[in-house]
């Protein structure tokens, strides 16, 4: 589950990083409104990730471990920075039939297609241990910190 609102919200003063001795992915996903006007093409597709988050957050055995969402006004637009297990995991949620993710991703290509109303994309990146850095200071819980592992940054 993920860091309660008062955890994600306080400030914690100095260095922290995320540490972790596993591999995980870094999934970005991506929404942009192309055509505002067109409500009913566009809101369906930004309604459709809560209750796949709802389902994630819920159901840790699948292999999220945490994300971060962000907001643009101009042109419209969201991004999510999400952290898995593993590719494995990522790619199971989008896949199966079981899960919430495949019945949106088929609603978007039959009611928007390729018509521009809105876009959507994507990228994934596989870390392994040792190959990131994550410094926070004077921040809140975030980030790969807060799906994996919120540590102190010690001195080398």
């Amino acid at each position: 589950m993920p860091a309660s609102n008062h955890a994600r919200t306080t400030v914690i003063p100095g260095r922290f990083t995320a540490q972790t001795d596993e591999p995980f992915v870094v999934f970005l996903i991506g929404l942009r409104v192309n055509k505002f006007w067109d409500f009913g093409k566009w809101t369906p597709v930004a309604r459709a990730m809560a209750p796949m988050l709802e389902t994630l957050y819920q159901n840790p055995e699948k292999g999220f471990l945490g994300g971060e969402s962000f907001f643009r006004l101009f042109p419209l637009g969201t991004i999510m920075v999400s952290y898995w297990r593993s590719f494995e995991d990522l790619e199971h949620f989008a896949r199966s039939p079981s899960e919430p993710h495949l019945k949106a991703w088929q609603s978007f290509n039959k009611s928007v297609g390729s018509d521009g109303t809105v876009g959507i994309w994507h990228e994934t990146y596989k870390v392994s241990p040792g190959n990131y850095e994550a410094i926070y200071a004077n921040m809140p819980v975030f980030g790969l910190a807060a799906a994996i592992n919120h540590v102190p940054v010690t001195s080398r």
